[in-house]
């Protein structure tokens, strides 16, 4: 099996997708605009799952020019981010 993932243009875009409302759903949560009422044990169940999801997709090889800035910055935001 190849390192190298072989997904078509549509999936691509679509995963790439993904990973933007992980992202704005990780920002939305540390800053308070999402999930406000929710137990703070649910909202840092959230953040980790959407970092994990980040940290998978990220690591994906067929990118190509897709900038993966916020999803960095998601990531070590998430990964720093204790619900209280």
């Amino acid at each position: 099996m190849s390192d190298v993932e072989d997904r078509d243009s549509d999936t691509l875009a679509a995963d790439y997708a993904a990973m933007g409302d992980s992202v704005d759903l990780v920002n939305a949560v540390i800053g308070g605009t999402a999930m406000a009422d929710e137990e703070a044990a649910d909202r840092q169940d959230c953040v980790d799952r959407n970092v994990e999801h980040l940290e998978l997709m990220k690591a994906k090889t067929d990118w190509g020019s897709e900038s993966m800035t916020a999803t960095t910055s998601a990531i070590t935001a998430g990964k720093a981010y204790t619900a209280s």
